[in-house]
């Protein structure tokens, strides 16, 4: 398990910074950067909330769980979008209906598969429904 100092120093990594470039963005200098990266110091809300507009996931970095970001949920509102299309296409090439709790733990699936990047073709589409619709 990761700590919150090497999580912020993660996330200065994926940011592309140094700590140098890192420590003006959060407003402190560069000792107090290798300081907070080291665990010996903790930083303050001034400075967690100066890299947070730089991009920075604080919430990841105080608690180890990523933030949703807008695009992250943009990005999941239509996968989930398409998740409902595909059932619905799928239910209607096989002349069946679902209740709407069938048709939710469908889509649930659906969106966990497009999520996980898992390839889903048509045969195994149309036999989910079916088992659903059993």
């Amino acid at each position: 398990m990761t700590t919150s100092n090497e999580r912020l120093a993660e996330e200065r990594a994926r940011l592309g910074h140094g700590q140098s470039e890192f420590a003006a963005l959060g407003g402190v200098g560069r000792g107090a950067q290798a300081n907070y990266e080291k665990g010996l110091r903790q930083p303050d809300m001034a400075y967690l909330e100066a890299i947070s507009r730089a991009g920075a996931d604080v919430l990841y970095i105080v608690t180890g769980a990523r933030a949703l970001s807008e695009r992250d949920l943009e990005a999941d509102l239509e996968r989930y979008g398409k998740a409902w299309e595909t059932l619905e296409l799928a239910l209607e090439a096989a002349g069946r209906e679902l209740s709407p709790a069938k048709k939710r733990k469908a889509v649930d699936a659906l969106f966990k598969a497009s999520k996980a990047e898992i390839a889903i073709d048509q045969s195994k589409l149309t036999e989910l429904v079916l088992q659903l619709a059993a």
